[in-house]
């Protein structure tokens, strides 16, 4: 036997057998892709966060940060005013990483205990009784690693009509995330089952990642042995003595060959681009030197903090029309200052004016941000533009995609280093951050990943409806070859089955 013949026999072989499992899993990948285009996975955005805060109020902030950090005996690298369970609170980050949260009314720390967290969860869904339901440490709706430093979660029902569940802190009794019934519910059938999520059980579970990547790359071998199968079973030109190009007579057959050609091409991209989102062996990972945030910020935001109290720079800010949520204390290049949130997550920006007095501010000065980015690398700045439209790497997503809790301004400074990885930072004037950093290896994950599975560059997000359609269509073809597959291999085991009963001896099978 020729290696020719060989190699033809192996992939035949490889889409029958490994193609009666692999349908059944691209069958369910495909259904929870439609899923997830409206209903994406448990997430807190932003705007869900900030606009449930109350407005800080001046007169409650009654002791200052200064005595806060005094009392505390352990460096702090974060300090944030906002308000949990109604009252303005300082929440800490120590350098560590553990948190603390403050009373800034009192001065005292708070005690997470049943009334305070229910006082939370009515101040997050007022009007509402809730249901204390226990500790979790981890469940299917709360993966995300952000969540790391509240574990254990407090998860309360609230009897809304959306019938909301919330996972609080267990360290400062805050509300970290909602997951409605609805939502929940959808999951089982969207994310919850697309992510195979089944499988995991913490938030870095090697396990879960490599059945994912195993099962992606045998999905995609999968594809393209069907793809080369079909192509050499199709007569392009002339026909078979069926009349068709197709050689198969059963319906089934000729209709998994008709589809799996005609969507060849969608069905290897999005399990190849599944594949690609696991980052297997790290082939994504960012190459060199990070962006250096720390001389980015070249002071220490809590020892170089802004001297002003915040009951006063929540007055500053009212008197300019701001009704702050949340004041963050931040340093920009050596210079420090307050960023302000309202409830719209809008954002203003506290610095000291020439005269050393305190002045709200809209954003950042152009040259301000460039000054300090030359502080980013240890290479040299190759290009610099502010952008007022989104391009392939920085942009915003709805609210259900993967990345819709991400915050994403416009305009923004994107700056090119001339590394030797050739590392993009976007910075944020609004706020002063560093938005996104992506490097080459970073740049070309985007594309195998993002790009190829959910069609995500701006022109295609700004299409409205008609991305949504074209993608429903899509996977509904892909749907319906994996049906056919299905039934072809349930038929096919039936028939192995069947075989294999007959070879065993007569008493064996009594």
């Amino acid at each position: 036997m020729s290696f020719a013949t060989r190699t033809r026999r192996l992939l035949y072989l490889i889409h029958r057998w490994m193609g009666v499992a692999a349908c059944v899993l691209m069958a369910l990948w495909f259904v929870s892709g439609i899923v997830m285009l409206f209903v994406g996975y448990p997430k807190f955005t932003p705007w869900e966060r900030l606009g449930a805060l109350p407005a800080l109020q001046a007169n409650s902030i009654r002791v200052p940060l200064t005595r806060v950090l005094d009392a505390i005996d352990v460096p702090v690298s974060e300090v944030v005013l906002t308000s949990i369970g109604g009252r303005p609170c300082y929440r800490l980050q120590l350098r560590d990483g553990r948190l603390i949260a403050v009373d800034a009314a009192s001065g005292t720390r708070l005690s997470v205990d049943t009334a305070h967290l229910l006082a939370s969860a009515r101040s997050f869904l007022s009007q509402v009784t809730a249901q204390d339901r226990g500790l979790v440490q981890e469940d299917r709706w709360t993966h995300s690693r952000a969540l790391d430093p509240h574990r254990p979660l407090h998860v309360i029902d609230m009897h809304d009509p959306d019938r909301t569940r919330l996972y609080l802190s267990s360290v400062t009794g805050e509300v970290v995330l909602d997951a409605p019934r609805a939502q929940r519910g959808w999951n089982y059938v969207g994310a919850w089952l697309h992510w195979l999520y089944y499988f995991r059980d913490r938030p870095i579970d090697p396990v879960w990642s490599w059945i994912v990547i195993v099962l992606s790359a045998a999905g995609t071998l999968v594809a393209i042995s069907g793809t080369v199968v079909g192509i050499w079973r199709w007569r392009f030109s002339g026909h078979y003595k069926s009349g068709g190009h197709s050689p198969y007579r059963e319906s089934w057959l000729r209709w998994h060959h008709i589809l799996g050609l005609a969507f060849a091409a969608i069905i290897f991209t999005w399990i190849f681009s599944g594949l690609m989102s696991m980052n297997p062996v790290g082939i994504f990972d960012a190459r060199g030197q990070k962006p250096d945030l720390a001389a980015w910020r070249n002071g220490d935001p809590v020892v170089d903090r802004l001297p002003l109290q915040a009951g006063a720079a929540v007055s500053l800010l009212e008197q300019h029309g701001f009704r702050a949520v949340e004041i963050y204390w931040r340093v920009l290049n050596g210079q420090p200052y307050l960023l302000a949130r309202n409830a719209k997550a809008d954002t203003r920006l506290i610095v000291l004016g020439e005269d050393g007095s305190p002045t709200v501010r809209t954003q950042w000065d152009r040259s301000t941000l460039l000054h300090a980015a030359t502080r980013l690398m240890a290479s040299t700045i190759a290009s610099q533009q502010e952008l007022a439209r989104y391009d392939n790497y920085y942009y915003a997503r709805q609210p259900e995609a993967m990345m819709g809790a991400a915050e994403r301004r416009l305009p923004v400074l994107r700056v090119r280093f001339t590394d030797a990885h050739a590392t993009w930072s976007y910075i944020d004037p609004f706020t002063g951050e560093v938005a996104l950093s992506v490097d080459r290896a970073q740049r070309a994950g985007r594309w195998l990943f993002n790009f190829l599975h959910s069609w995500d560059v701006p022109v295609m997000l700004t299409s409205g409806i008609g991305r949504d359609v074209i993608l429903i269509l899509l996977s509904l073809g892909g749907l319906a070859m994996s049906i056919t597959g299905v039934v072809i291999g349930y038929a096919r085991l039936r028939i192995w089955s069947n075989k294999q009963g007959k070879k065993r001896p007569i008493a064996t099978r009594a």
